[in-house]
């Protein structure tokens, strides 16, 4: 599998994303407890263990107390996959999530991207410059993510970063509450994925593309080829599974994109 730098951090092109994993389904509440039953942490274990085995070398997942636990475990035993951690506004102040990804081994932080589309809203943006500082000042590689051109429109005046965290679309306003609400009625407009791949052409830093498959309602094979031929030589993808429905499914997400990923080189 292709790999990225990020400054001097090395990962895979293909990263594991990790919503399942903690139950953020995008698609209900009825999902959401689904995912939460089936992903035990030995059943997460056995997928961060199958991404090694299909050459991911990186995966996205929240710096809450679940994914802490999770990943030492994982990582006592052996496991090696690096974690790029994402702050989490329920839990407190962003940089409260920032100190926990540097104490438990992150290897970059990004600022989450409903905090992102709140505070550029809100004339607040600057207050994620201070925990990207915080971040870079502890060694790991910042970022911020957004669901929102407007975001990226701005740190691009405003803000250095080491990498950007794009999705695809932008299921709920964020603009008056930050936090994701499960269950709540999510829209994927194709309008808002044309704005944010052009947007992307833009963007100076490297940019990991999330949410290509629109929380799995579009179709893989036209998604992953869709990413595959917006993606830029400093780019990566992040894509989460759910082993319950096909036990395969990552591998053959993998496959898929390696497949358009050659075609277009």
């Amino acid at each position: 599998m292709d790999s990225v730098k990020i400054g001097n951090v090395t990962a895979s092109r293909f990263l594991l994303g990790s919503n399942p994993f903690s139950g953020f389904s995008h698609q209900g509440n009825d999902r959401d407890t689904a995912m939460v039953s089936h992903y035990t942490t030995a059943r997460i274990k056995e997928a961060l263990y199958q991404a090694e085995k299909l050459g991911i070398t990186g995966i996205v997942a929240r710096a809450d107390f679940h994914v802490l636990r999770l990943l030492r475990e994982y990582w006592d035993e052996g496991g090696r996959l690096q974690w790029f951690a994402q702050t989490c506004p329920e839990l407190g102040p962003t940089e409260l999530s920032v100190a926990r990804a540097i104490k438990w081994g992150a290897k970059g932080c990004h600022v989450h991207g409903g905090v992102m589309d709140y505070l550029v809203h809100q004339g607040k943006a600057d207050e994620a410059k201070l925990a990207v500082d915080m971040i870079r000042k502890a060694g790991l590689k910042a970022g911020i993510a957004g669901h929102n051109v407007r975001v990226f429109e701005w740190m691009k005046k405003n803000l250095e970063v080491d990498y950007c965290m794009c999705c695809y679309y932008n299921p709920t306003p964020r603009e008056d509450d930050p936090e994701h609400v499960h269950g709540a009625q999510e829209k994927y407009v194709e309008a808002h994925r044309q704005a944010m791949v052009e947007m992307i052409q833009t963007i100076p830093n490297p940019v990991i593309h999330y949410k290509v498959l629109a929380a799995g309602r579009n179709d893989p094979d036209a998604a992953l080829a869709f990413a595959a031929n917006h993606m830029r030589p400093s780019d990566m993808l992040c894509v989460g599974v759910m082993t319950k429905d096909d036990p395969n499914q990552l591998k053959a997400d993998v496959e898929l994109f390696e497949k358009h990923w050659k075609e277009k080189k």
